[in-house]
């Protein structure tokens, strides 16, 4: 049986401003219509169980993305950071508790395949070494000298699973050129085929620590619905190390399967634009884009009008709240912008204008000294939690679909241009009873309007007490 295991908790900072803390990039339709966390269930569908890992912040969205791809889909929430062979630990864990040892397939979420055929097969070599006792890597065969992957050395060459020599860490240009030259070395994709036994039996001879942290955070987890949160104290207990490092550097069971497939890590601008068909001048153009002039740039707009003139080599997108001009070969540099907004503490390093929540979303339309103008969307079906404000009083307009709210001792039904007042401090809350969604143009004023200005009272998606 195999279950994969989506590591789904990046950041992509170096995509940047599209990818935000709160919203990264595997929740993103970089290329069409599915975002990267679904082309990658797809890939591996179909599966009896799959399990996707991800830190609190992403826990509906990641849910809500897997519906109709992998199911059932277990959402294993990591309380902390703590790289990728805990994360992968935790998953073993929970997928031996049916009583079976599956084969895991642990593949980051945020990545490109372009033949997604040629994958599969590829996977199903891997699946039989895995069944014999190896934990099997998939290789990519390299383009060029990439400094910015990792290598895996294997003497021997030929499609099926090679015994794994060396692992090499980024190297430097000359020393890529090196491994190029040789034709023994594949870079390092981050995709793991074993049986969950043999990985755990490998972790705990090779990092124990690792192993016993995850197996007590696992048999101490909260289970709720399709969520499982990890134990916080145990698994942060837990040092933090790559799969490669705590276990696949130091096996003898290591084996390799090379993959020829069009991959990409998508991990900057440069890469998406080279991962994205582009025009006869080799532009790749996104939303409204006005290109006279360029080549070889990438070119994106969220809404407002791009135009450019004259680019060479360029990244240009244009977000609700930033705009992105860089040099292509600069894309790496991108996150040193993402961490001086998080060092000023301002909001655009973090999260998006529209703030996706279980019930829908909200954007900010426009704010200033003790007032704050939101637009609330609410799916059908869905309802805002329970919760009063101590700081703030709220003025709700219904602009499209109606509404069901509680005031205090209250149920009031709104439609379409209608209106109601919610004093500072009053219980309130808003539901959809419609099939189609709720607009609501929600103008705040007070004192202080910080979205940690809620004390939720009950919530129809476990959420509690004092949050956003």
């Amino acid at each position: 049986m195999r279950v994969p295991v989506l590591l789904a908790g990046g950041s992509g900072s170096r995509l940047w401003p599209l990818s935000r803390e709160l919203y990264p990039k595997q929740l993103l339709a970089l290329r069409g219509d599915a975002t990267l966390l679904q082309e990658t269930a797809r890939r591996l569908a179909p599966a009896e169980r799959a399990i996707a890992v991800c830190n609190e912040a992403h826990r509906f969205l990641v849910a809500e993305q897997l519906r109709d791809q992998l199911e059932p889909a277990t959402v294993l929430l990591e309380p902390v950071a703590r790289s990728t062979a805990p994360a992968a630990a935790a998953a073993a864990f929970l997928a031996r508790e049916h009583g079976d040892d599956p084969v895991l397939v642990v593949a980051p979420a945020d990545h490109v395949i372009e033949d997604v055929e040629g994958f599969r097969a590829a996977l199903e070599r891997a699946e039989e070494a895995a069944h014999e006792g190896h934990l099997c890597l998939l290789g990519v065969v390299p383009g060029g000298p990439e400094t910015g992957y990792g290598y895996i050395g294997s003497e021997e060459r030929g499609t099926g699973p090679r015994p794994v020599t060396e692992f090499v860490e980024k190297p430097d240009r000359a020393s890529a050129e090196g491994l190029i030259a040789s034709g023994g070395y594949l870079w390092n994709a981050g995709i793991f085929v074993f049986r969950a036994s043999r990985y755990l039996e490998e972790l705990e001879r090779h990092a124990p620590a690792i192993a016993e942290a995850c197996r007590r955070a696992v048999d101490a987890a909260e289970r709720e619905r399709d969520f499982v949160r990890l134990h916080p104290e145990h698994f942060a207990s837990s040092p933090s190390d790559s799969i490669d490092y705590a276990v696949m550097e130091r096996t003898d069971a290591a084996v390799v399967v090379p993959i020829d497939v069009g991959w990409s890590d998508v991990g900057t601008w440069d890469a998406l634009h080279t991962a994205s068909p582009g025009d006869a001048d080799g532009n790749v153009q996104t939303g409204d884009v006005l290109a006279i002039e360029c080549r070889d740039s990438l070119l994106h707009s969220n809404g407002r009008l791009v135009a450019a003139l004259g680019l060479r080599d360029h990244v240009v997108v244009e977000t609700a709240d930033a705009v992105l001009v860089a040099p292509r070969d600069r894309a790496q540099d991108v996150k040193r912008l993402v961490e001086v907004l998080r060092r000023d503490g301002r909001s655009e390093g973090s999260q998006h204008r529209r703030v996706r929540r279980p019930w829908g979303s909200f954007e900010s339309l426009d704010t200033g000294e003790g007032f704050q103008v939101k637009r609330l969307t609410v799916f059908p079906g869905a309802v805002l939690s329970l919760q009063r404000h101590a700081q703030r009083a709220e003025h709700w307009v219904v602009v499209a679909g109606r509404a069901r709210v509680t005031l205090d001792d209250a149920v009031v039904e709104l439609g379409e241009r209608e209106s109601i007042d919610i004093p500072v401090g009053a219980v309130h809350r808003v539901e959809n009873p419609g099939t189609t969604p709720l607009h609501i143009i929600e103008v705040q004023s007070g004192a202080y309007l910080g979205e940690d200005d809620i004390v939720r009272l009950e919530d129809r998606y476990g959420r509690t007490g004092r949050s956003d």
